[in-house]
C-alpha cells in the first residue's frame, strides 16, 4: 500500500514538474521579452541580470507607438510611422492569403472527396507531397518567375506565395473533415433537386465550419510569422511585415533591445487573441476525421 502512495506521489510530482518545465520553456522567452520592453536604456546594459525592470519605462513603446524622447541630449524620433506600415502589410498579406486559402480549400478538398475523376488521389497526394519540399529550393526559381510577371514587393506576388505554401496543409485538413460527414445529407439535397454547389455552400460548409476555422487559423499563423519569404519578395516598406522591420532595429553601432523586445511583444497581440478566441474551433477542425 506504501509502494502504490509512494509510485502516486512519484508520478503528479514528475506530471507537475513536467508542466512546469514546458510552460517555463513557453512562457519564459515572452516573458523575458516583456521585461526587457520595459527596461531602460541604461538598465539594460547593466551587468546584473534583473527578472523585473529596476525602474520600469514605457519609453520603448512611446517610440514604436508616436511618442518623441530625448537620449543623451538628443530628440529620438519615433519609429511609428515604419511601425504601422509593417503592422499594416502583416496584416494585409496574412489575412489576404488565409481567406484565399480557406476559400480554395473548401471547394477543392470537397472536389477529392466527393467527385470522382481520373488520378484523383494520385494528384491529392502530389499536392500533399509539396508540403515536404524546403522552401529554399524553390526560393530562385520563384524569384525569377515573380520578377518575370513583375510581382516583386506586391501584396499580390507575396499573397500567391503564401497560398502555395500553405494550400497544402488546408486541403488536407478539410478533406479529413469531409471524409468524416455522413453523405446521406448530401444525398437528401440531391434527390430534392440541389446542386453539388448549392449543397456544399448550404449544407456542407456550415457544418464544415470547425475545420475551416482551424485551417484558418494554422494559415493565418504561418502567414503572421514568415520571415524569409518577405526578406526575399518584400525588400521595401511597401509591403514590408514586422517581421522582417523588426530585425532592422539592429544598426552597425548599436542593438536597440528595448525596442525591438516591444515591437515583439506587439506583433504577437494578433495571434495570441486569434489562438485565445478560436482555439476550441482549432482543437475540433485538428480531431475532426480522426474518428474516421
Amino acid at each position: 500500500m506504501n509502494r502504490h502512495i509512494l509510485t502516486l506521489i512519484l508520478s503528479k510530482f514528475g506530471l507537475t514538474l513536467a508542466v512546469l518545465l514546458l510552460l517555463v520553456w513557453s512562457v519564459g522567452p515572452i516573458y523575458w521579452s516583456l521585461v526587457t520592453s520595459l527596461t531602460s536604456p541604461t538598465d539594460l546594459v547593466s551587468t546584473t541580470a534583473h527578472f523585473w525592470p529596476p525602474s520600469m519605462t514605457f519609453e520603448h513603446y512611446g517610440k514604436l507607438l508616436g511618442a518623441t524622447s530625448l537620449s543623451q541630449g538628443n530628440e529620438v524620433q519615433s519609429v511609428w510611422p515604419q511601425f504601422s506600415k509593417a503592422f499594416l502589410n502583416s496584416l494585409i498579406t496574412s489575412i489576404a492569403s488565409t481567406l484565399l486559402t480557406v476559400l480554395i480549400a473548401a471547394f477543392g478538398a470537397y472536389a477529392f472527396v466527393r467527385l470522382k475523376f481520373p488520378g484523383r488521389d494520385l494528384l491529392f497526394i502530389l499536392v500533399v507531397a509539396t508540403l515536404a519540399i524546403p522552401a529554399y529550393t524553390v526560393m530562385i526559381p520563384l524569384y525569377r518567375l515573380m520578377i518575370s510577371l513583375n510581382l516583386i514587393d506586391t501584396f499580390t506576388g507575396v499573397t500567391l506565395i503564401y497560398v502555395s505554401a500553405f494550400l497544402p496543409l488546408a486541403l488536407w485538413l478539410m478533406r479529413s473533415v469531409y471524409q468524416s460527414m455522413p453523405i446521406s445529407l448530401e444525398e437528401a439535397a440531391w434527390l430534392d433537386g440541389a446542386s453539388k454547389v448549392y449543397t456544399l455552400v448550404r449544407i456542407v460548409l456550415p457544418l464544415a465550419a470547425p475545420g475551416l476555422i482551424a485551417s484558418a487559423i494554422l494559415t493565418f499563423l504561418n502567414a503572421w510569422g514568415q520571415f524569409m519569404i518577405p526578406l526575399v519578395f518584400s525588400p521595401t516598406l511597401a509591403t514590408k511585415p514586422l517581421t522582417v522591420l523588426i530585425p532592422e532595429f539592429v544598426t552597425r553601432n548599436y542593438v536597440d533591445y528595448g525596442l525591438m523586445n516591444a515591437a515583439g511583444i506587439l506583433a504577437i497581440i494578433p495571434p495570441v487573441l486569434l489562438v485565445l478566441f478560436l482555439n476550441r474551433y482549432l482543437v475540433q477542425g485538428l480531431m475532426a476525421g480522426a474518428s474516421k
